[in-house]
């Protein structure tokens, strides 16, 4: 079963929330807005409203799908640099355009993230062809790349998955 961690409670973060919340998953929705979560929420999710996200990315179990899509350049980078740390991810997906990317993975690189790694991060996001930028276009489009890399690491495992990612950057 998919353990995701999904940082960010805005649009995008409860439109996806909706689509997981019908999956076979588990998911850490993280924010610290605690306002921003609804009310009720899926089974299988569960709010976790902390001023402290890097214990969150800490304590994830190996195997984890990473998201984040959170309201703050500084904190997605905060978090990008956290979960680079970690070599035992199925997914990490960080939201934003190509530009984004490359600003990040100079940062990245600039403090001590070896170049090979950065094709273990996903950004954009989603499944590719969907340019659709409405919260609920890109909530589906991310679950769906999801399930993508869940079938991939189940037919292949994840140290193959991640030479795969790596041959194809």
């Amino acid at each position: 079963m998919m353990h995701v961690v999904l940082f960010g409670a805005g649009h995008v973060g409860h439109a996806l929330v909706k689509v997981l919340g019908t999956l076979p998953c588990v998911v850490q929705w993280v924010d610290a807005r605690d306002e921003l979560f609804p009310d009720e929420v899926p089974a299988n999710v569960q709010i976790e409203a902390t001023d402290l996200p890097d214990a969150i990315v800490d304590e994830a179990p190996a195997g984890a799908y990473f998201i984040v899509m959170t309201h703050d350049h500084s904190l997605d980078f905060s978090l990008t640099q956290r979960i680079m740390r970690r070599d035992d991810f199925a997914y990490f997906g960080l939201i934003g355009s190509k530009t984004k990317r490359v600003k990040f993975e100079r940062r990245l690189v600039e403090r001590g993230v070896a170049a090979d790694r950065l094709p273990e991060i996903t950004c954009p996001i989603g499944v590719e062809g969907i340019v659709d930028k409405a919260p609920w276009s890109i909530g589906l489009a991310v679950a769906a790349q999801l399930l993508r890399v869940r079938e991939m690491t189940a037919r292949f495992g994840m140290p193959e998955l991640k030479s795969i990612r790596a041959t194809a950057a």
